[in-house]
């Protein structure tokens, strides 16, 4: 019994056509180039997670070790380094937040909440945890 030929089988394939993308190609647009800092300022967001973390870590291992940590937060190039974190951090948030209405497309009654009504939502509960996180740290 014989098998069926496959009439279109090739042992070669040709090649397909690529074009050539310069490296910097998110620059030419504004829109791409946000999307890629966004995605960049992920960085500084793993960065102020692993310092609460070996701050936490420090702060276990006794009151010493923690106060040298706490020296070394104080130096100017730490401060100056922070702030630049802070700023990465904020735009990270701003960008995460205006996010929110295309990525959740929320309804209500069978019709779309309008972008602006989600996205105020988003920004006061970030605006009511970040009080409350003030509120919290001023009155220990």
């Amino acid at each position: 019994m014989a098998k069926p030929v496959n009439t279109r089988y090739s042992r070669y394939r040709p090649r397909w056509f690529r074009a050539r993308m310069p490296i910097f190609w998110w620059l030419r647009r504004l829109p791409f180039t946000k999307f890629i800092v966004r995605e960049l300022t992920s960085v500084f967001v793993a960065y102020s997670v692993m310092l609460l973390l070996v701050q936490a870590w420090t702060l276990a291992r006794g009151p010493d070790v923690y106060e040298r940590f706490q020296a070394w937060l104080e130096r100017p190039a730490v401060v100056v380094t922070h702030g630049v974190v802070l700023l990465m951090l904020l735009f990270h948030t701003v960008t995460w937040l205006n996010l929110a209405p295309v990525a959740l497309g929320l309804r209500f009654r069978g019709r779309k909440l309008p972008n602006e009504a989600v996205m105020l939502a988003h920004y006061l509960g970030w605006l009511v945890v970040s009080a409350l996180v003030v509120w919290v740290l001023v009155e220990r």
